[in-house]
């Protein structure tokens, strides 16, 4: 039988329960929160399978943000993935990834759908390659059957590469990029479709994968497995092509009243992150933007969580609605979860300083920053600590250093804000 899914309830003009429960934490009204929904500008990754913590992501939602853990097949400790899970959501995850690709994947799925309560994605493709000898002999009904088992199990939304068909295979075969493609997922469809010169299935049996989305009421993150690798590649004609099939996807999406939304590039430089984004959006037919990065440099191995940061606050500008994590390790191994943590606040940073900017959100990412202000004047560290990003740190890096004075130890009796504002209280009882 078809799950009523969320969209369609909201098409239908009912105001349920998640769309109040979203509305109060996003303080907008309920109604104009449905109508947005309805349209697919906001999505709220929530399968009917599972009792998923409702988030909202789109136009007049706060920047959210994506943590991916998942195991390798050199490293398969499901507690370590688990672990990571856990530290991503207390330092501010609204949404994980199961990114894993060795041990009993549906064991660690199992336990991640389980010990968290935040919207769940995966990549059904890596589960699907995962069980065949190799990638290129998987089968369509291997890479559907994967969808659904996830979608039975709970997953609130899942990454498909569907926007790769014969035409981009064609733009990447002469585009001259140096990395071609470094989407594990992309890479796989790219293989898959070349060994066996035949059509992607996502793309080819879409409404097939719309019909399975449709009766567990998954979310379809459409995948970008077309984003450059690095600035060489940036905004080239295979990641075009593969946006314009994502614009198709999206209406064919809306039409079955399966909520989606896009995912983005990759590694593209300052000049060409607003052009890519308002691309993307305007295309997309300004679905949600899920962004991966973007990192705006190749050459900071170990401090790509920077790059990511740096990106991700000029896309966030231009629109971009979801970013996703990058950690310290990023390019050079597996994450630990303290890269997790690490990652996670730095990303932290980046959302908030998009939310500053972004329309109807930025009145109230303001109050924070006005209240951060007023307590520096005032030289009142305890709520200087409760309003920081990591109030701990802040903590430990001040009592390591404190002086007397009350003021940091950088300035101390020489503080600019003391000095004034002695000078101003007594023009004040001048009556100047």
């Amino acid at each position: 039988m078809t799950q009523i899914t969320l969209m369609k309830e909201c098409q239908n003009g009912t105001v349920g329960e998640t769309i109040q429960a979203v509305a109060k934490v996003e303080s907008i009204d309920p109604e104009k929160l449905r109508a947005l929904v309805a349209k697919g500008l906001v999505t709220i990754s929530k399968n009917a399978n599972r009792d998923t913590l409702p988030t909202g992501i789109g136009k007049y939602m706060r920047t959210k943000i994506n943590a991916n853990i998942g195991t390798s097949r050199d490293y398969k400790n499901i507690e370590e993935e688990v672990n990571k899970a856990k530290v991503a959501v207390k330092y501010g995850a609204d949404a994980i990834m199961d990114l894993s690709t060795g041990g009993d994947l549906d064991a660690i799925r199992k336990r991640i759908l389980s010990e968290v309560n935040v919207p769940i994605g995966t990549v059904p493709l890596y589960d699907a390659a995962a069980t065949a000898p190799m990638v290129v002999d998987m089968t369509a009904d291997d890479m559907f059957n994967a969808v659904r088992r996830h979608a039975e199990q709970g997953v609130d939304f899942v990454t498909v590469h569907a926007g790769i068909n014969k035409n981009t295979v064609d733009k990447l075969m002469k585009a001259g990029r140096i990395t071609d493609v470094v989407s594990r997922g992309g890479s796989f469809t790219v293989a898959w479709m070349m060994h066996n010169d035949a059509e992607n299935p996502f793309y080819a049996e879409f409404d097939y994968l719309l019909e399975i989305a449709q009766e567990h009421d998954v979310t379809l993150s459409l995948g970008d497995g077309m984003r450059p690798g690095c600035i060489h590649d940036a905004a080239d004609a295979p990641m075009f092509e593969e946006i314009l099939v994502l614009g198709e996807l999206v209406k064919r999406s809306r039409e079955a009243y399966v909520q989606s939304f896009v995912e983005g590039p990759g590694h593209v430089p300052l000049d060409k992150i607003e052009l890519s984004v308002k691309f993307m959006k305007e295309t997309c037919h300004n679905a949600p933007l899920y962004l991966l990065g973007p990192l705006v440099t190749d050459i900071a191995p170990g401090f790509d969580h920077i790059t990511s940061a740096i990106g991700g606050s000029i896309a966030g500008a231009a629109g971009t609605d979801f970013l996703c994590m990058v950690s310290p390790a990023e390019h050079l191994a597996l994450p630990t979860a303290e890269d997790v943590k690490t990652g996670m606040l730095v990303t932290q940073i980046a959302a908030h300083a998009t939310d500053l900017v972004k329309e109807g959100v930025k009145e109230r990412a303001r109050e924070r920053d006005n209240a951060m202000g007023l307590a520096r004047k005032n030289l009142d560290w305890e709520k200087q600590y409760s309003l920081a990003i990591d109030p701990e740190h802040a903590r430990a890096v001040r009592e390591a250093r404190s002086t007397e004075s009350g003021a940091c130890s950088m300035c101390g009796d020489l503080c600019a804000m003391k000095i004034v504002e002695r000078e101003l209280e007594k023009g004040r009882q001048k009556g100047c």
